[in-house]
């Protein structure tokens, strides 16, 4: 057997050179492994991440799939697939903005469509941002009109496709409604309908919004209805229940009913209080406050003004710094006759939320009331200029234009009857037509008086032409007027003043005097040359719309040395109230007493009465400022007449106005009455006609 040492091969010595290129072989091998086995790793980290971004955008996790994204370009910041991936990740989460602009960047760029989806997205995802709370309240549109103004971008560069020119249509609806452009949503809404495009089920409410501004509720009724089919679950906080907005078109629409029982069901299966997160104290439901309000304003508008503010005062006394309580509450104060009230409890709102414009609006509907109307448009004007497409800014202007603007008053009156006292057939007219406020305080008009009668002497006739100064404070009314005669039986210019002062929402005082008593003076005494001083004074006592006592009293000094004084007193009181309909009722006592009998008029040593007061008034149709209602008169009672004895009085008047539009107005009466005049019974009939225009 051959040893170990023999089977090896023979090897030759090395040398230096050798040494030395075998070293740098080791070392470049050793190199190039590494370097091998780094691109190796590097490859399966980066496939890794990769992958797990995808995994976790599949699994919805996008915030998770952005962060390993992003880990991902930190080592490979030109990897275009990760780039793509983040674009795409970015715009899911909201940011679309930043996808956008991120996509542009992108080299190679994405696919037109691509593209294209993009900036539908950054222009939807400003529609969302226009429905918050606006930066800078004094300007609430510029979200909105930004949004808009990216869709009619993004409109202009990718119309041709149809699926997403619609997605995008349906958008700008939104931002429309978001914007107070309810006339461009209106009108795009039915080109959309024109070109068989579908909108699409979140952007219904919005757009049925609009439809509702635009003043055509029978048209949103069943795009509310369908959004509200769309979305059974509860509404998210920053939502906007578009069950209060069907609640209006019902309203709007005439159906009264449905309006509240919807409203009504709305607000009983909303919880009062929601958990807190991190607090064991509950918070506010506001859909819950809302529909509450909501059914408090439909009440007010069918005319249950108690109930209204019942339910809205016992919600403002839960939530105290609710500021949209207050606002309402004053609204609702405003609307029983309260504009002191209202005043006062619309500043606690904008105490509480000095940013809130429709409390502007609110006090500025008390100041008119109130006449007090330098302060109104400084107000409005402030309004405007952050709000000029409101609706109810808009709403709030015209109301004010018209009253501000030219006044027109006609009454007509004409009488058939037996009575000496006015003759077999009589009518008085009277139109008086007012400049518009000069200086916030004065009106001047002009004013004419006819008035005649067919008397037992012959035909008696008083007819008047002139001239008058009205003037206006907060809380105070006062005119002066000259009235010229004309014809022969209209002796003596006739100078007449009054002044209406109302101190608090709750008394009234009157006082009026004219120097020939037109208001008083029979047209018989006219006849024969009879003028009178007369002095005419009144106290009201209204402490809500549900009653009122008024007392009244007058003195005249006839030219022929007659004296005559006299006072009545009224009390009446809501008997019952539904929707749109009032029933009154109440007594009515009074007394006169003249110095002298043998003169040629109606002339009682002494008289009195007492009666009892009815009176009906409903509304027959409403259509937003066009109206048509009835209202019925009625009185029985007992009339005393010294010397002839009692016997009974009663009158009765239907009568019915009509208003087209805002700020004109038509009336009509026919009335009937019979009381004994000297112990002979007058049976009288009556028709009186009435015109206004202006506010």
């Amino acid at each position: 057997m051959q040893s170990a040492r023999t089977l090896q091969p023979v090897i030759a010595a090395p040398t230096h050179r050798h040494i030395a290129r075998l070293a740098l072989l080791t070392l470049a091998y050793c190199v190039s492994a590494a370097h091998a086995t780094t691109a190796t790793n590097d490859q399966a980290t980066h496939d890794q991440l990769l992958a797990n971004a995808r995994q976790q955008r599949d699994s919805g996790h996008r915030m998770e799939a952005l962060a390993a994204c992003e880990t991902l370009l930190q080592r490979w910041p030109n990897d275009a697939e990760a780039q793509r991936l983040r674009v795409r990740l970015l715009s899911e989460l909201g940011a679309a903005n930043q996808a956008l602009q991120l996509a542009r960047e992108l080299s190679p760029s994405l696919a037109p469509d691509d593209m294209a989806r993009l900036e539908a997205d950054a222009a939807a995802h400003q529609t969302r941002w226009a429905k918050a709370e606006p930066a800078d309240p004094r300007q609430p549109y510029a979200e909105a009109d930004r949004a808009i103004a990216l869709q009619d971008d993004a409109l202009t560069r990718h119309g041709n496709t149809p699926a997403l020119a619609t997605e995008i249509r349906a958008d700008r609806l939104v931002s429309y409604d978001q914007a107070s452009r309810s006339a461009a949503a209106v009108s795009d809404y039915d080109a959309m309908q024109r070109d068989g495009g579908n909108m699409p089920p979140y952007a219904a409410a919005a757009m049925a919004d609009a439809l509702l501004q635009q003043r055509q509720p029978e048209r949103a009724i069943p795009l509310y209805e369908a959004s509200i089919r769309h979305h059974p679950d509860a509404y998210a906080e920053n939502e906007t229940d578009p069950r209060i907005g069907l609640t209006y078109a019902y309203l709007e629409a005439g159906r009264y009913r449905d309006a509240v029982t919807l409203i009504d069901r709305t607000a009983a299966a909303e919880k009062t209080w929601l958990p807190a997160p991190g607090s064991t104290r509950p918070r506010d439901n506001a859909h819950k406050t809302d529909a509450d309000i909501a059914a408090a304003q439909v009440r007010q508008q069918a005319w249950l003004y108690r109930e209204a503010w019942q339910r809205i005062d016992a919600l403002r006394a839960q939530a105290p710094a609710n500021s949209t309580l207050w606002r309402e509450l004053g609204d609702v104060e405003r609307a029983r006759g309260w504009p002191r009230r209202s005043e006062d409890t619309l500043a606690g709102a904008a105490s509480l939320d000095p940013e809130d414009i429709a409390v502007r609006l609110g006090v500025i509907d008390s100041w008119r009331e109130l006449n007090d109307f330098r302060r109104v448009e400084p107000a409005l004007q402030q309004v405007e200029a952050v709000i000029p497409r409101d609706p109810q800014a808009q709403l709030a202007r015209q109301a004010w234009d018209r009253q501000r603007g030219w006044q027109f008053d006609l009454d007509h009156s004409r009488g058939q009857g037996g009575a000496p006292n006015y003759g077999d057939s009589d009518h008085e007219t009277q139109a008086t037509l007012q400049s518009p406020l000069l200086d916030d305080r004065w009106r001047i008009y002009g004013i004419t008086r006819l008035a005649s009668a067919s008397l037992p002497e012959g035909k008696g006739q008083r007819d008047r032409l002139g001239l008058g100064l009205r003037g206006y404070a907060r809380g105070l009314e006062a005119y002066v007027q000259a009235l010229q005669g004309i014809g022969g039986e209209s002796r003596r210019d006739t100078l007449e003043a009054g002044v209406r002062w109302f101190p608090s929402d709750y008394w009234t005082f009157v006082l009026g005097w004219s120097n020939t008593g037109d208001q008083d003076v029979p047209l018989r005494a006219s006849h024969y040359g009879i003028t009178a001083h007369t002095l005419d004074a009144s106290v009201q006592w209204r402490p809500s719309e549900l009653s009122s006592v008024k007392l009244g009293g007058s003195q005249d000094h006839f030219s022929d040395g007659n004296r005559r004084r006299g006072w009545q007193a009224q009390w009446m009181q809501r008997a019952y109230t539904a929707p749109w309909f009032t029933l009154d009722g109440g007594v009515e006592l009074g007394s006169t007493r003249n110095t002298r009998t043998d003169v040629p008029y109606y002339s009682p040593t002494c008289a009195r009465w007492a009666a009892l007061d009815g009176q009906l008034e409903s509304l027959l149709y409403q259509r937003y400022e066009r109206s048509w209602r009835q209202r019925i008169d009625i009185a029985a009672g007992s009339y005393h007449e010294c010397r002839y004895g009692s016997g009974w009085m009663a009158s009765l008047r239907y009568g019915q106005t009509f208003a087209p539009r805002g700020g004109l107005a038509f009336g009509w009466g026919l009335g009937w009455s019979s009381q004994p005049y000297d112990g002979k019974r007058d049976n009288r009939v009556t028709l009186d006609l009435t015109m206004h225009w202006g506010e």
